[in-house]
């Protein structure tokens, strides 16, 4: 067979690495449930994104969209959806093992002791410290997340997103009605410009 018949070898994207396997997909959730105070979607995205490069910033941001309109915890759907991508149900069930198992053993202690201590003033002046860390995380995610729109100059995106804040966060509609119109116009909005730019 003539070299130039054979067919090409895949190539991979430059910007992410190799597919992790089910011992690292666990690993990898384990350490970000526990680093995760506050919430693990910063350490997950940093875990996925800037320190593995297992998908790239517009990959996180689709897949975890994608979570975020499905029923349960976002973080849960992320992490099933993650793992089964790469490695199948096998994958998806040692993702979330990795992210539940640690930290339930960890609440479940902690619970007995704060059933016990939860009184003392010091550990809720501790719990309030925290929980301005944990929003502070919550800010920071929310603006890396949103530096691909920003980086594509995507103003259409970016209206949408600054909509659905006002809707939500500001006029207090349910967040189902705001759904039910945001996506559909989304989706609408996302069709139209690619099929603009493919004429």
């Amino acid at each position: 067979m003539p070299p130039d018949s054979l067919p090409a070898a895949p190539v991979a994207d430059p910007q992410t690495s190799a597919p992790p396997s089910l011992i690292a997909l666990f690993v990898a959730f384990a350490k970000m449930s526990l680093a995760g105070f506050g919430g693990v979607l910063v350490w997950a995205r940093r875990g996925i994104v800037d320190q593995h490069k297992w998908m790239t910033a517009d990959e996180f941001n689709e897949t975890f969209a994608l979570c975020h309109f499905l029923p349960g915890p976002n973080i849960v759907n992320l992490t099933f959806v993650f793992g089964s991508r790469f490695r199948g149900i096998a994958g998806g069930i040692a993702a979330f093992a990795g992210l539940v198992g640690p930290p339930v053993v960890i609440v479940t202690v902690l619970a007995a002791l704060y059933q016990r201590y939860g009184e003392i003033d010091a550990l809720r002046r501790i719990l309030a410290g925290v929980s301005c860390a944990a929003v502070g995380l919550l800010i920071a995610v929310v603006f890396r997340m949103m530096w691909p729109l920003i980086k594509r100059r995507d103003v259409v995106g970016l209206v949408v997103l600054l909509a659905v804040f006002v809707a939500i966060g500001l006029l207090r509609l349910p967040l189902a009605s705001v759904l039910l119109v945001a996506i559909p116009l989304s989706i609408a909005i996302t069709f139209a410009m690619r099929r603009r730019g493919a004429a």
